[in-house]
């Protein structure tokens, strides 16, 4: 892995691996939903489902299905095509990395008893318990999950992907380029 590349790795590896093995204890054949899993959390998160032996479903735009599929997605939603509740149901795991509607709609597709886990904020409690799921969040990133993250990554189960490269004096292009979403990977920012 290069340097840019393992700088890339902590924040999204480790909320990743929070949501699918601390927080929701995925397991092998359970079904698992990952909305953006063209960005950087959802990337990760649809590796380490994978490696954790899930079925992993994930959204991202039609442009990024051949790197969700490269990253061992079994299923790709395009959702600007579909709706995903059109496409899927009785699921055990949702990831939200995306907002509070696709949070609020990723409800629908879980099987009572399932869980949602947002990066992107709480879901409101009546509407948890109304769909007959568990809602929860990732917590901070400590640093202490990232262990298990480089296991995965010596071998050749774990990777990270950089969209973009831009420097230090473009960080105001990168934080409004993560901001606006849509990205296949991270983005990193190089200190010369």
């Amino acid at each position: 892995m290069s340097f840019e590349e393992a700088a890339g790795v902590p924040v999204v590896a480790e909320t990743a691996w929070r949501a699918i093995v601390i927080v929701a204890d995925l397991r092998k054949g359970q079904r698992v939903l990952v909305q953006g899993g063209a960005g950087g959390v959802g990337s990760a998160a649809v590796q380490i489902a994978k490696a954790r032996g899930a079925y992993v479903i994930a959204t991202a735009s039609a442009s990024h299905t051949a790197l969700v599929r490269s990253l061992g997605a079994d299923e790709v939603i395009d959702y600007h095509a579909v709706r995903f509740e059109e496409r899927v149901k009785n699921l055990d795991m949702v990831l939200n990395t995306v907002d509070g509607d696709t949070g609020l709609r990723s409800l629908k597709v879980l099987r009572p008893g399932g869980i949602l886990v947002s990066v992107v904020g709480e879901m409101p409690a009546d509407a948890c318990a109304a769909a007959q799921v568990r809602c929860a969040i990732t917590g901070t990133v400590t640093g202490e999950w990232l262990v298990p993250v480089v296991e995965l990554a010596n071998a050749g189960k774990f990777r990270i992907l950089i969209e973009q490269r831009l420097t230090l004096a473009d960080a105001a292009k990168a934080w409004a380029a993560s901001r606006a979403g849509h990205t296949g990977g991270k983005i990193i920012l190089s200190v010369e």
